[in-house]
């Protein structure tokens, strides 16, 4: 029955909103009204935009991840843009799942996750922003966002730290939250699917007064399910509220609040590499539904609450102001047994050679309670003139950042394993091992044992203050971009405190062509502090630089309604950990990776369907000269969408493919195999009502994303067969 209440909790805010609704409908007598302000402010050069307006493509606002509304194709950089319409098409159930038609992007790195979303951008990790500020710090220490509180979802690849200071060289995501909006269309919907998913949401807004200068929205969603392993839920309840006030043609105030709070497991279970990738030494295989740690003791709960404001004021024809900052707190309590990687085949092994009790190994107990808050504000003042024969488009930005983070844990390596005999030690013996082919649960070490591994470890702070400035040039057809940021950056990790400063500059040119082609080049600069002193030289470790040296063509035929992007990049990164041909090197920071790409991005209009057409070719290698674990070479993926057809009363469809080519360990001793996924929609209107049913991985194909040198596997993403049944009002 406790599981049952998110979804009740969410069936009384539906019934609410929606009462809300009728209750702040203007009503016939001042809808004229309404509609000429609306029409003025469109008509305003001194208007703000309608922030939650979406073309086919997505579109930048000065809250995106270019913190500019400068179109896509007026960029020298590569930016991927997947619209809430369209993962709502593909079925994506999660963020993951967003990532996963984008070339040179690996959205499911360690395949079915419950803990976060692990994605990588050209071969690197790279940060998470909403609403273009950081929104992700660390590991295990806050919430997964939900993806129905989206309104896009936006990938800048590249460095990027003259917008943005300390960060990745592959550059970062930044997902877009559903906003206010005058014509707002209100929606509930039911969800049910594989593994016992249900679903229940509700999206409702529009003005709360006469001259819609008061506008509100509510996003709620609650959901009940089991996953595709046995003993893991995922269960969450989220509440977005927002509300904007025009208090004029020239300023926009939005507030927005998001409290989630999510129950579920560790989804990923560490397999073992003999058994998953491999045969065991007694030729079975785990099945992927395994679950290997302790239905009672396990657990990944996890709740965040936030605000954020959102702000632009036009000061007057050339001069205009941007504030984005935000307050948020989230918890994690996490708690996971997983089996142990020991031996050369991860295996404890009897005389023999056959395993232990024919496949009993030993475990580890983790235990993390964890949290992070973060107080952060970004100010941009924005200059749009012309000096007589440039256009410019100038961005001066000033941002800070203090953020907290604290991880106490416990982590019992090998529990009864011991290391001299290679079997079960004297003290606890195999009383908490487990049967991986046949796992039996019960056993779970008491706090008296877990205590004697607990650290108290003390909290860590950063603070971060950069200041910016970015010029977009536009002269004839030319599009010339400069930037230059400087950054100080102060990390206590509790024992160490240290300082770091960095110059940051990026560089772009691009040209427009009549015929819709606008070839481009850019350079651009990364950096990361890394905390610590070099036993070398004494001194303080040097942040980890990156840069990117990027060409590409860009095309968009007249009618707006196609976009082709074609991107070659070089990316260096520097101040990294030597690599093992260095005994005698004069620092600990000699380390050098490359990462080289093409990558192919469409969107095609093609009348009665749409054709998403992404490929990759990605060739890294570590400062040891190897290939970078996880990172596929080859990428490849398409979606044909057939648009509603009217003759069939609406009807549509959808059909895609995803292949993800072979990757390796990270010490270039194991592969794992490519694998291609198809994924299918059909969904059909009937007056306010749509019935959709979105299915991934179409065939149920069985396969493994990853495994990593250390010993473990991470197993794909089952079939996952979902209706979706939604009332629009």
């Amino acid at each position: 029955m406790s599981r049952l209440l998110p979804v009740r909790f969410l069936t009384l805010s539906c019934l609410l909103t929606m009462g809300a609704t009728a209750l702040a409908q203007p009503d016939a007598a001042t809808s004229a009204d309404t509609a000429e302000r609306n029409a003025g402010a469109e008509q305003n050069d001194a208007a703000p935009q309608d922030l939650g307006e979406m073309t086919v493509h997505g579109g930048m606002t000065r809250y995106s991840a270019l913190k500019s509304d400068t179109p896509i194709m007026e960029t020298a950089r590569s930016v991927s843009v997947e619209t809430a319409e369209q993962l709502q098409a593909k079925g994506a159930l999660d963020l993951g799942d967003a990532y996963t038609y984008s070339a040179g992007v690996i959205g499911d790195t360690y395949g079915f996750a419950t803990r976060g979303d692990w994605l990588k951008v050209r071969g690197l990790n790279v940060p998470e922003y909403r609403d273009s500020l950081q929104a992700l710090f660390g590991n295990y220490n806050n919430v997964r966002p939900h993806i129905y509180t989206l309104e896009q979802v936006e990938i800048l690849k590249g460095p990027a730290s003259v917008l943005y200071g300390q960060g990745s060289p592959g550059g970062l995501v930044n997902i877009v939250s559903k906003q206010p909006r005058a014509d707002q269309r209100n929606e509930l919907f039911v969800q049910y699917g594989s593994f016992n998913h249900l679903q229940l949401g509700t999206d409702v807004g529009g003005a709360l007064n006469d001259d819609a200068s008061l506008l509100y929205r509510v996003v709620a969603v609650g959901r009940d399910a089991d996953t595709m392993v046995d003993h893991v839920n995922n269960d969450t309840v989220v509440l977005a509220p927002s509300i904007t006030w025009r208090p004029g043609l020239r300023t926009e105030i939005t507030l927005l609040g998001n409290y989630q709070d999510t129950r579920s497991k560790a989804g990923a279970q560490f397999l073992p590499i003999a058994g998953t990738l491999t045969p065991a030494p007694n030729g079975q295989f785990i099945e992927h539904s395994t679950f290997l740690g302790e239905p009672e003791f396990d657990r990944y709960n996890t709740e965040s609450q936030s605000v954020t404001l959102l702000a632009n004021h036009m000061i007057n024809a050339v001069w205009s102001l941007d504030v984005t900052a935000r307050w948020t707190r989230g918890e994690a309590d996490y708690r996971q047994a997983w089996p142990a990687f020991i031996g050369g085949s991860r295996y404890v092994f009897n005389d023999d050679g056959s395993l232990y009790e024919n496949g009993t190994v030993p475990r580890t107990f983790y235990i993390s309670d964890a949290m992070s808050e973060q107080t952060a504000i970004d100010t941009r003042l924005h200059a749009d003139f012309f000096d007589g024969v440039l256009d410019h488009e100038v961005m001066f930005g000033v941002q800070y950042q203090d953020v907290t983070t604290d991880n106490d844990s416990a982590y019992a390596f090998a529990l009864g394993y011991d290391f001299a005999t290679g079997g079960p030690d004297d003290t606890l013996g195999d009383t908490y091992w487990i049967n991986v082919f046949n796992p039996v649960y019960g056993n779970v070490p008491g706090d008296d044992i877990l205590d004697m591994f607990y650290n108290d470890a003390p909290e860590a702070r950063t603070r971060d203050l950069g200041v910016y400035v970015n010029d977009q040039v536009s002269v004839g057809r030319w599009r010339l971009t400069a930037g230059l940021r400087y950054d100080e950056v102060t990390t206590d990790d509790g024992s160490t405190e240290q300082d770091d400063d960095a110059l940051s500059y990026s560089i772009g040119a691009l040209y427009r062509f009549d015929n819709g082609l606008a070839p481009y080049a850019s350079y651009a600069e990364s950096f990361e502090p890394v905390v610590g002193t070099d036993s070398l030289t004494g001194e303080a470790l040097r942040p980890q630089e990156g840069r990117q040296y990027e060409v590409g063509l860009k095309y968009e035929p007249a009618s707006g309604r196609s976009q082709i992007t074609l991107a070659a990049f070089d990316i260096e990164q520097s101040n990294l950990s030597n690599p093992n041909g260095l005994p005698n090197a004069g620092s600990q920071q000699e380390g050098v990776a490359e990462f080289r790409g093409l990558e192919l991005e469409s969107l095609l209009d093609l009348g009665l369907i749409s054709l998403e057409a992404n490929a990759s070719r990605l060739l890294s290698e570590d400062p040891n000269g190897r290939r970078y674990a996880s990172v596929p070479e080859n990428q490849a993926s398409a979606w044909l969408a057939v648009k509603p057809l009217t003759q069939w009363g609406g009807l549509r469809a959808g059909l895609g493919m995803r292949y993800v080519g072979e990757s390796w360990d990270g010490a270039d001793g194991l592969r794992t195999p490519s694998y291609t996924l198809a994924d299918a929609m059909v969904g059909y209107p009937l007056g306010p009502w749509d019935f959709s049913i979105n299915v991934r991985n179409l065939t149920d194909k069985n396969y493994v994303a990853t495994c990593l040198a250390r010993g473990d596997c991470f197993v794909g993403d089952r079939r996952t067969v979902v209706g979706t049944l939604r009332r629009s009002f």
